[in-house]
């Protein structure tokens, strides 16, 4: 629920800035690695968005995949978990490219 309320106050900061009245889209970049149950957010989304400038937008999401960079042999890979390792060299030792986010990448508003 906290991770709808807080993008419920990024769109309303953002619509405070404009002269507009609602939101008709929202469009989030979530993260496979980014620890967001999309179950869990689709569920919460009627009850955090009602009586604001949300209740009305359609949302979009995109699933950003997890992607790393190994440290040791500098191939990367994809990335289910953050303990998965190096299939090239097996190595644990990586920095993780993508697969964090968790943003509001878009507004549509009128």
């Amino acid at each position: 629920m906290s991770v709808a309320l807080g993008i419920v106050s990024i769109a309303e900061k953002e619509l405070e800035k404009t002269n507009a009245k609602q939101v008709d889209l929202i469009e989030l970049d979530i993260g496979d690695l980014a620890g967001i149950e999309l179950d869990s957010l689709n569920f919460v989304w009627p009850t955090a968005v009602k009586n604001t400038v949300l209740e009305n937008a359609k949302k979009k999401i995109n699933i950003i995949k997890g992607r790393a960079k190994c440290v040791d042999c500098e191939s990367e890979f994809e990335l289910e978990n953050f303990y998965d390792q190096c299939p090239k060299c097996e190595s644990f030792s990586k920095t993780i490219l993508f697969g964090k986010e968790l943003r509001v990448k878009s507004l549509e508003i009128s």
